[in-house]
């Protein structure tokens, strides 16, 4: 994808949030920390111009929530996780750049758990690239895209990496 390709499909996933969720009133945005946040803020940006509302956005790091903690090394890096609005009685959105086993979502919503009890949790993604591990399912989806597990998909954005684009890349051997 091109960077025009994201800006057209985080606009359409906008408007898909707004009318699933009967406007912005009651929504907050959480992004998966790394690149679900930036995305996130672009989502709240572009739904704010829509509905003429300020959309909450916070971000959320997994990190101790991981099922494969044991894996990540001795000393696994933490990074901040910052909701600094109440999420209870709320349409949460989480919101990450890929879905690929749903374990990463999972452990989303256990660490989302211990901010408050929101009214909905749904998931936003921009690419769904299938190989789901566990039952979860993004409600809203930016572009499926048909991987084998030798690919990987690599999801650049402009405020991580400095330009915006998805890869489709052979797994190095």
């Amino acid at each position: 994808m091109s960077e025009s390709e994201i800006e057209r499909t985080l606009v359409r996933l906008a408007h898909e949030i707004i009318e699933k969720n009967n406007g912005a009133a009651a929504l907050g945005l959480v992004g998966i920390r790394q690149r679900g946040v930036p995305l996130a803020e672009r989502l709240a940006g572009i739904i704010g111009r829509i509905e003429k509302a300020k959309v909450p956005v916070g971000m959320l790091d997994i990190t101790l929530y991981r099922d494969d903690l044991s894996t990540l090394g001795p000393k696994p890096v933490v990074h901040k996780t910052q909701i600094n609005f109440d999420i209870t009685d709320k349409d949460i959105i989480l919101v990450d750049d890929v879905l690929y086993t749903g374990r990463t979502a999972r452990a989303a919503m256990d660490a989302l758990f211990k901010h408050g009890r929101p009214r909905r949790v749904q998931l936003g993604v921009l690419i769904d690239r299938g190989h789901r591990e566990l039952p979860i399912e993004a409600g809203f989806v930016g572009r499926k895209v048909q991987t084998t597990q030798q690919e990987i998909v690599k999801v650049q954005l402009r405020e991580v990496d400095e330009i915006d684009r998805v890869l489709l890349l052979e797994k190095p051997r």
